[in-house]
Parts: structure tokens; C-alpha cells; sequence
């Protein structure tokens, strides 16, 4: 009986110390080749990357090592802090790479734009004992940061980026790179790291479904209405109030909000031009300006001047269309759409060219030959009413 009892016990302790060590962080057990040690570590959530950290809170000095494994080629890694905001902007980087020449590049670069090149500088705080190592398929860098003030949680970034020559290449902006999701807040005093989103990643993909929605299905949608339904007489008004309330909403939420959305982008991303995209996007909302309010002026049935509005608003509409179905697939190379979403959209824009064909088949031969051999009905049964009054007579 106590031999079955020490043997329980002696299984259950096993487990316990297992089950430790295996939620225990990798970084651990890991031993620096220049035999430097740290007190506090973590694993970050994305990039193959850790950090390791020493604080002093008297003197608000943090010595750190950031750790990046798994390098196969040449590229280029960083890490920053950011004392402003959570994003890229305003971040303070460190950043490292192998020259052709085997030699390690070490430096600090202020980032100030979306399109900085990591160029060289002093940061915002001092930073001693600077160096770096890439062996054994890993690089690390190596700092001392005296920070300023008291603090203890800081925002941080990490990147990682290809290389050509020896020139720094810009990293993946996927929404579903891990890239993207590559920051967070640091505590140094608890060793808590939690990951953030990017707030420019969220705006981007909010506006991307803004204008997707308004421009290329409510602005279709609303014109096939205006086209197609109005010649069923059965529709009554209602073709014109549909019309008018899916132009409407394309205004205010493509017109407006994603117009609004754009603008706000292009302020934020310093650097970062797609010009072709902007561009579109600004006769767009100039065309939709002028299709909204330009129905408030329309000329009445009988005025001259009417046959020029219908063939202004008509081109305009298709203008509309065209570049708005243009400019969202540069959106989707822009934000490297996935291949998903490029297919319910595509799928989307066939199935509005299905129904419209459709309704031009119904409206110009179908319903045609029904009005007229409808009227023969009617003429034949007038006809049939007359000789039949006449007979009586």
C-alpha cells in the first residue's frame, strides 16, 4: 500500500514539474556568447523574435538585447521604442545588418515617416553600448537606453526586412503579415508585454470596406434601378425612390466618410504616395458631388436643356462605375487584399452583369412584345364589341 502511494505521488510530482517546464519560456535556458545576463525576458508574439531586458528604476536605464532567430539569408532587423504614440511614427530604432562584406552594421535612426529608409541618426534619448551579432543562424543587438523621466512602460516595435546590396528593402504591409502586428506595450517593471493593433491598419481596412460597399455595390445597384426599373410600370415611384436612396448612401458613406478616410490616411502616412489611387479617388468624389447636387437643378421634362442633363448625369454615372471598380482593386494591391476578398467582389460585379443583361434582354425585347401583343388583344376585342353593337342596331 505505501509503496502504491509513494509511486501515485512520485507520478503526480513528475507531472507538475513537466507541466512547468513546458509552459516555461524558451529564452530561458538561452546563454549569451558574451556571457552578458539579464533578469527579465520575453517572447514576442511575432517575427521569431525575443527581448531581454536589465531595468534600474533609480537611474531609468534598461539594458537590453533584442534576439531574432532563424535568419537563413541576409536581412536587416530592429527594435524600437516609441515615446509618443503606439505607432511607427515617432518610434526610436535600433537596427542591425550584415554588409556584403560580412561585417555587421550597428546603428540608432529616428523613424519620422511611412517612407523612412532607416537612415542613420540620433535618437531622442541616449544610447551606450551599442554592438550586434549574427552567428549560429540568429542576430542580436545589444543596447544601454537612458530614458527619460521615470518610466517604466514604454510602446516598442520589432522589424524584420529583406536586403538588396546593401540597401535596407521595405517589409511586408499585409494585413495578415505578421509585420503588421509586430509592437506592443512593454513594462519593464512586471515583464508584461501586451500586443496592439495598429490604429493606421484598422483605418485602412475601414476604408476599404467604406468604399467598397458604397462605390461598388450601392452606386451599381442604384444605377440598374434608375436603368431598368422605371420601364415596368407596375413600379410605380418606387424605382425612383430606390434610386435616389442607394445613390444617397453611396454619397455619404463612399463620398464622405471614405473620402474623409483617405484624407486622413494620406496625412498620416508620411511618405507613402499611391498616387494613381488618390487621384481616382478624388474625381470620384468630384463626380458624385456633381450627380447629387446636380439633380436638384435638373431641367424639367419639356425644357430644352433637359437632353443635355440626361446625357450628362448618364456619362457621369458610367464614369462613376468604371472608376470606381478600377480604384477598389488598387485598393486591394495596396492593402494585399486576400485572394478571398478579390473573389467575392469579382463574383459580386458578375452577378450585378448577370442581372443587368438580364433586365436589358426583359425590357428591351420581352416586354416590348408583351405591351404589343397585349394591345392587339384589346384592339381586337374593340373591334369584336363594335360589330357585335352594330349587329344589335
Amino acid at each position: 500500500m505505501a509503496r502504491s502511494v509513494i509511486f501515485l505521488v512520485a507520478i503526480f510530482l513528475s507531472f507538475c514539474i513537466l507541466s512547468c517546464i513546458a509552459q516555461q519560456q524558451p529564452c530561458t535556458t538561452y546563454k549569451f556568447s558574451n556571457n552578458k545576463q539579464f533578469s527579465s525576458y520575453s517572447d514576442l508574439p511575432v517575427l521569431s523574435s525575443s527581448l531581454y531586458w536589465n531595468y534600474h528604476p533609480l537611474s531609468s536605464r534598461v539594458e537590453v538585447a533584442f534576439r531574432h532567430t532563424g535568419v537563413t539569408g541576409r536581412r536587416w532587423i530592429a527594435w524600437a521604442i516609441n515615446p509618443t504614440s503606439g505607432g511607427m511614427i515617432g518610434s526610436q530604432a535600433i537596427v542591425s545588418f550584415q554588409r556584403t562584406d560580412g561585417s555587421l552594421a550597428v546603428y540608432t535612426s529616428p523613424i519620422t515617416s511611412y517612407g523612412t529608409r532607416l537612415e542613420q541618426g540620433n535618437l531622442s534619448f541616449p544610447v551606450l553600448e551599442l554592438s550586434a551579432t549574427n552567428q549560429n543562424n540568429e542576430m542580436i543587438i545589444y543596447a544601454s537606453l537612458e530614458l527619460h523621466g521615470n518610466i517604466s512602460t514604454v510602446n516598442h516595435l520589432w522589424q524584420v526586412g529583406p536586403m538588396s546590396e546593401n540597401t535596407l528593402m521595405m517589409h511586408s504591409v499585409a494585413p495578415s503579415s505578421p509585420n503588421v502586428k509586430s509592437m506592443g506595450s512593454l513594462d519593464f517593471l512586471s515583464g508584461r508585454i501586451k500586443a496592439t493593433r495598429s490604429s493606421s491598419t484598422t483605418l485602412k481596412n475601414v476604408h476599404g470596406i467604406l468604399n467598397t460597399v458604397s462605390w461598388g455595390i450601392l452606386m451599381p445597384v442604384g444605377g440598374v434601378i434608375a436603368r431598368y426599373l422605371k420601364r415596368f410600370e407596375s413600379a410605380g415611384p418606387l424605382w425612383f425612390y430606390l434610386h435616389v436612396s442607394c445613390q444617397l448612401l453611396a454619397y455619404i458613406l463612399g463620398g464622405l466618410s471614405g473620402f474623409g478616410t483617405g484624407i486622413f490616411l494620406g496625412i498620416r502616412s508620411h511618405g507613402m504616395e499611391h498616387s494613381c489611387h488618390k487621384i481616382i479617388g478624388i474625381v470620384l468624389f468630384c463626380l458624385a458631388t456633381a450627380q447629387v447636387f446636380g439633380g436638384l437643378v435638373r431641367p424639367d421634362k419639356d425644357s430644352k436643356y433637359r437632353p443635355f442633363f440626361n446625357w450628362f448625369h448618364f456619362l457621369a454615372g458610367c464614369s462613376t462605375l468604371i472608376l470606381s471598380i478600377f480604384n477598389i482593386y488598387k485598393g486591394f494591391d495596396i492593402l494585399h487584399a486576400a485572394r478571398f476578398w478579390r473573389l467575392t467582389y469579382s463574383g459580386t460585379i458578375l452577378t450585378l452583369l448577370l442581372v443587368t443583361l438580364l433586365l436589358e434582354i426583359c425590357t428591351r425585347w420581352c416586354l416590348p412584345i408583351t405591351k404589343h401583343s397585349m394591345s392587339n388583344t384589346v384592339d381586337k376585342n374593340t373591334s369584336t364589341v363594335a360589330a357585335v353593337a352594330a349587329m344589335e342596331v
